[in-house]
């Protein structure tokens, strides 16, 4: 996947998270931000890795973004991989 596919995928996580309150929250204290520095940090590569990564470290999430997205549940670990600071193991 190429840099520009993953930040849509990204974006696409980041609004379902936004339109999820709890999600949202628990998000913010993840990321250490406050809502306005999450909109204006959004367009980032190394914020959208970040919200790919509390993406794929709640399987529930994960599932429930993917089935509201139509993405497979493979798609956000392979969006993560093309972004800045991804590991190279699998999630």
């Amino acid at each position: 996947m190429k840099q520009d596919q993953a930040s849509v995928v990204a974006l696409e996580a980041l609004a379902y998270i936004a339109a999820e309150e709890a999600a949202l929250l628990r998000f913010i204290q993840f990321a250490g931000v406050s809502p306005d520095q999450l909109r204006r940090a959004a367009g980032e590569p190394e914020t959208q890795a970040g919200v790919l990564d509390f993406v794929l470290s709640d399987e529930s999430l994960l599932l429930a973004f993917c089935e509201a997205c139509g993405h497979s549940p493979e798609t956000p670990a392979k969006a993560r991989q093309a972004l800045p600071g991804a590991a190279t193991e699998d999630y």
